[in-house]
């Protein structure tokens, strides 16, 4: 820092004689007379000049003092909190190069792995580079709906495709040196708990579908209730249903149907109460509050309908060929397209046509059972497929000898044919759970007990108030 000084001149002038000193001699009484004033002069001077600095170096920070041929700082730096960084210490971070962006096609009715990858302007050739080592990965089946895309590299060449199968599985497949490499890539949904409560004003199915439950949940409250619940006599309007079940959650939106934990079906004011249990050997099945299966050997009823129109008797009327012939079944009526489930599980022994039966499937059941399901409108199985309790095995129409959409629902016990609304007092009694496994599975309903109470008793409240 620059070193500023002031200098100051002071001019004074003595007064002069009017008689001149003689010549060779020194005037002593002028001199005399002339000390006092200057002195006064130069002790001012020296004062405004100490003042001047004072203020001067006030303001002026501490300049460093010289040492030797170096200039070092009066105070010592705090070495600790001053860093300067060298050139050879400074990260340098060079910009990510943008990630190329894909380009997806949607297949379609008869497209193939060719069409696709022509559509997005590759060749044969490309196609079996990607194939050539990955023949057991999901490229060798594709189906409509799914997602094909491609990514490539500055040159235009394919650089990665990708086969979206569903919202929780795709297949990628990327170039490397020595080709293409596949790896699949899972996702897993997000799990909410979630409760509902509805009321019964005409059939299971509608109660349902009003409290917002989708056609799979109905189906499996059917299930779990339906080998304690007549569905075409035992409802009553009124009667009620509680549920807990998770909600899968995607990206923050529902993705699908978790399943039921717990329910309660309150019916004629008798609750029946169902709990979601997997024992030690992996097997998840329904439990009352006593650790009593909910799952019998048959289902009271193999869909969800709205009345009986015609009960099993053997000296009926048939409404069309106008002969008494042997009414070996019961009729229920239900609209077109209503899900007929397999009542147990068996193998589906005849699944065809006959201008009587219309469309139908013959399940058997062990060496004793058999169940015969008439009129349907559409089969979703075929002869010799395994089918389990609750399964869809069609759909209620009126093919065949029928004057209106219905379900004919036979149940025969070594070939006799018995009354498939009392035959359930013959049938095997339902398994319950194991003297030691009886205290865990207790401990594990204790919570969703209580949150079915609360819900019954909200719901009761309600409706007093």
């Amino acid at each position: 820092m620059p070193v500023y000084t002031t200098h100051f001149v002071i001019a004074t002038t003595a007064p002069m004689s009017r008689k001149p000193a003689p010549k060779g001699a020194t005037p002593l009484v002028l001199r005399k007379q002339m000390m006092a004033p200057r002195a006064l002069v130069w002790v001012g001077a020296v004062g405004a000049l100490l003042l001047i600095m004072g203020l001067t170096l006030s303001n002026t920070p501490e300049l460093p003092t010289r040492n030797g041929d170096a200039l070092l700082p009066a105070t010592p730096l705090d070495t600790k909190s001053v860093h300067t960084p060298t050139l050879d210490t400074v990260p340098v971070t060079a910009p990510a190069p943008p990630t190329p962006p894909w380009q997806d096609f949607t297949a379609r009715e008869g497209d193939n792995l060719s069409l696709i990858f022509a559509r997005a302007g590759f060749t044969d050739t490309d196609l079996y580079r990607v194939a050539q080592a990955n023949e057991s990965t999901s490229l060798r089946r594709i189906y409509p709906g799914e997602t094909i895309g491609f990514q490539t590299d500055t040159d235009g060449a394919l650089l990665a495709l990708r086969h979206v199968q569903s919202p929780l599985l795709t297949t990628l497949y990327e170039r490397q040196p020595t080709g293409y490499t596949a790896r699949r890539v899972t996702r897993t949904p997000d799990r909410i708990a979630r409760d509902v409560s509805l009321t019964i004003d005409s059939s299971l199915f509608l109660a349902g579908i009003d409290a917002g439950l989708s056609d799979a949940m109905i189906m499996a409250l059917a299930g779990i209730f339906g080998g304690v619940i007549d569905f075409v006599l035992d409802p009553r309007q009124g009667d009620t249903i509680h549920v807990l079940y998770e909600e899968l959650m995607l990206d923050g939106e529902r993705f699908d149907d978790g399943p039921i934990l717990a329910a309660s079906f309150t019916n004629q004011g008798d609750t029946f109460e169902a709990y979601r249990y997997t024992d030690t050997e992996g097997d998840t099945s329904y439990y009352n509050e006593l650790g009593v299966s909910m799952r019998k050997a048959f289902l009271r009823a193999p869909l969800d309908f709205t009345r009986v129109s015609s009960n099993f008797n053997p000296n009926r009327l048939h409404p069309i060929y106008k002969t008494q012939r042997p009414h070996r079944g019961t009729d229920y009526a239900a609209s077109r397209g209503t899900p007929v489930y397999a009542a147990g599980d068996g193998r589906v022994v005849e699944a065809g046509y006959t201008r009587p039966n219309g469309n139908y499937v013959f399940i058997q059941h062990g060496e004793q059972f058999e169940t015969h399901y008439l009129h349907l409108h559409r089969l979703q199985v075929k002869q010799g497929a395994r089918v389990k309790q609750g399964e869809v095995i069609g759909t209620v129409g009126s093919t065949g000898a029928a004057t209106g959409p219905h379900l004919h629902y036979e149940f025969l016990v070594n070939g006799v044919h018995r009354n498939p609304r009392t035959v359930h007092k013959i049938l095997p009694k339902a398994r319950s759970l194991s003297d030691a496994a009886l205290p865990h599975y207790l401990a594990s309903i204790r919570q969703p007990t209580q949150q079915l109470a609360s819900l019954r008793d909200a719901q009761q409240l309600a409706r007093v108030e």
